[in-house]
């Protein structure tokens, strides 16, 4: 594939008003980086469910998922090299829709991946609190801990958050990749016999809900104007990251059903942790309590930096408020970092004070990420062009496969959506900007 099929002709187009920038992120940093924002707690998981779901065939179904995910991947790497601006969505939105479809757009990722801030942690937190044996109340204080780390590393800007960043998917690289090796000696060939004992049909079923899985690519969008060189190296870290995350789904997929580490709700949640702790001689759940511990933190701080920037963009375009637009002297949206950071810790108090676990609050931000893909990917399909344009077509179609399954959910992006409206308008008369159009 050549360099002009793979984005758009045309020169990067920086939005006014964007941040003076160091342009501090490489293509290492940039690898990491997405690691991150890709390759979630949900590893610990969905191996195992998805092998309870399909069997040996679960493997066709994250071999499916993974390839699937490759034009969503591409749309954001195209528009983010087109319009590497801190808007990421809600610049695209806005060039494709006008203002109101971005600051819309923008309302519901920043919405998403704040609350997302409360989930990520607090996952990590169940696996330490099950390994150290206390009670899982105890979660909270260490999801707390992992998200303060995570703020005070953007704090510092993104030349620690990055070197951090590299050690933390480095670190989950290494012990997927452990797990994997590990189980080898423990594969059963009769593990694969009865290869789809729930037909087609459970395969299909699996691939819908490892969709989730193999997003994110839309978070490092928010960072491309900060990249050193967002042409040579966005793109590259996209195709790099797809391959790497592959690669550590599936070797963990084949461990997990080869030495049938499966079969029960209970044994899921800890299937790789088990393969890992068996392979080397050591707990189960302490294996998957560092595995949580470094994918919550690394996935948490690649998030807080993307979200802070898309705050940064809305407080500049008027639909939050202005201080979120202020530098600091490290050249960081401290007051997004905080914010953002303040949604999450918010989210981890009402959680506790109301008994709610992951699974109680995990459908809000889904629901608002997937509304912001269809988004994405629709002005991916306006704005691009040649083999970019086909990559969002195919990921909005996709994207629209996958909708029927989130309606239990559908009025909180119209919650979201009302919200900012009203704040628009309220600010509109207040400043004389111009009405919601």
């Amino acid at each position: 594939m050549s360099s002009a099929e793979q984005t758009p002709t045309v020169a990067p187009q920086q939005e006014p008003g964007s941040p003076p920038t160091r342009h501090r992120i490489g293509f290492g940093q940039a690898v990491a980086l997405y690691v991150g924002a890709v390759l979630g707690a949900g590893v610990l998981v969905l191996p195992g469910q998805a092998a309870s779901m399909a069997g040996p065939a679960s493997l066709l179904s994250w071999l499916f998922m993974g390839l699937l995910g490759l034009p969503l991947a591409m749309t954001f790497a195209a528009l983010a090299t087109r319009y590497p601006d801190a808007g990421g969505i809600a610049t695209y939105a806005t060039r494709a829709f006008g203002p109101t479809a971005g600051g819309l757009a923008g309302w519901f990722y920043f919405t998403a991946g704040s609350i997302g801030q409360t989930i990520v942690p607090l996952t990590g937190g169940y696996y330490v609190a099950t390994a150290l044996r206390i009670n899982q109340s105890y979660a909270f204080l260490i999801a707390a801990a992992i998200l303060a780390l995570a703020v005070g590393a953007n704090l510092v800007g993104l030349r620690l958050s990055g070197r951090v960043q590299l050690g933390l998917a480095g670190g989950v690289a290494l012990l997927l990749l452990a797990a994997t090796l590990a189980a080898i000696p423990h594969v059963k060939a009769d593990a694969f016999t009865s290869f789809a004992p729930h037909g087609l049909s459970g395969v299909a079923r699996t691939a819908v809900v490892l969709f989730f899985a193999f997003a994110g690519w839309e978070a490092v969008a928010h960072l491309a104007g900060e990249f050193r060189d967002v042409r040579r190296d966005l793109t590259r870290a996209t195709l790099t990251t797809v391959v790497v995350v592959i690669v550590l789904y599936l070797g963990v997929s084949f461990a997990v059903v080869g030495t049938g580490t499966y079969g029960n709700s209970e044994l899921d949640r800890i299937a790789v942790g088990q393969v890992l702790g068996t392979g080397l001689g050591f707990s189960a759940t302490v294996a998957a309590a560092v595995l949580a511990t470094v994918i919550s933190l690394g996935t948490t701080n690649a998030f807080i930096a993307a979200v802070s920037r898309l705050g940064y963009a809305l407080g500049r375009d008027g639909w939050l408020p202005r201080p979120l637009s202020r530098l600091s002297t490290r050249e960081v949206p401290a007051n997004g970092v905080f914010l953002v950071g303040g949604i999450g810790a918010a989210g981890l108090l009402v959680s506790y004070l109301g008994s709610w676990g992951t699974e109680d609050i995990v459908g809000i931000p889904s629901s608002l990420v997937l509304v912001t893909y269809l988004i994405g990917t629709a002005a991916g399909a306006r704005l691009l062009t040649g083999r970019a344009r086909g990559y969002a077509v195919i990921a909005l179609v996709l994207t629209l496969l996958v909708t029927p399954f989130a309606t239990s959910y559908a009025l909180v992006p119209v919650i979201v959506a009302a919200v900012a409206l009203v704040y628009r308008w309220v600010k509109g008369k207040m400043s004389g900007l111009p009405k919601p159009s």
